[in-house]
């Protein structure tokens, strides 16, 4: 009897979509991601009129977005894609170290903010985190929100917050789910979700995953 080896069933590769005018960059940025096992290139565009009709073709599990875009604004092509309600991990790549434009990608829907400055290995590193469901900052952009002044905090909606509703923010952005919160508070999961509508409502913000985002980055520091 012939005994044939058993056939390996080839690991099925998560799929990115890249937008970025920079062609070097684009090229580059391809190139680095095919040679990894597990990530693969299903698509690019350098415009995002093309990337949305792509994105909603293609469905990747992970769109990279360069903010620089010129034909039409990383932050605009963001919020189209969220309010398509599309199940893609957006990752922004963008040239600005400041915590401000970490803090306005992430409201606008995104996942990841990574500068396009970093070494390959750590964009890839960044992609990897978000499409595991982690929130990715580049350490220059947190580096640069700790150094700011908080003067202006109370100010700001964040400082019309009460103290039981920071100690709800601070325990979403540690990851605590909804009923987690409730048991550590000694609250019923209705009144939990009754203050983090409240606290969306106050933070001006569009949606549960917002206010998510919003909890990890200022936990982080990233928001003042």
């Amino acid at each position: 009897m012939v005994v044939r080896p058993t056939p390996r069933i080839a690991k099925s590769k998560r799929r990115i979509f890249v937008v970025t005018d920079h062609r070097a960059f684009c090229d580059g940025l391809i190139q680095c991601i095919n040679a990894e096992e597990d990530l693969r290139v299903c698509g690019k565009a350098s415009d995002g009129k093309k990337a949305g009709q792509d994105l909603r073709r293609l469905k990747p599990e992970l769109a990279v977005i360069d903010l620089g875009l010129s034909e039409k604004r990383g932050l605009d092509l963001i919020r189209q894609m969220r309010s398509l309600k599309l199940p893609v991990k957006l990752l922004l790549i963008s040239m600005h170290n400041e915590a401000t434009h970490a803090e306005r990608a992430l409201r606008a829907g995104g996942d990841g903010y990574i500068l396009k400055q970093e070494d390959p290995p750590e964009i890839i590193n960044a992609m990897r985190d978000v499409l595991n469901g982690r929130l990715y900052v580049s350490e220059a952009v947190l580096v640069s929100g700790r150094s700011k002044s908080r003067s202006a905090s109370n100010a700001s909606p964040f400082g019309q917050l009460t103290d039981f509703e920071l100690e709800i923010l601070e325990l979403l952005g540690e990851g605590k789910s909804n009923e987690d919160i409730a048991r550590e508070l000694w609250m019923s999961a209705i009144e939990v979700n009754a203050r983090c509508s409240q606290i969306q409502h106050t933070l001006e913000l569009r949606s549960t995953n917002a206010l998510i985002r919003y909890a990890v980055c200022r936990l982080e520091g990233i928001i003042k």
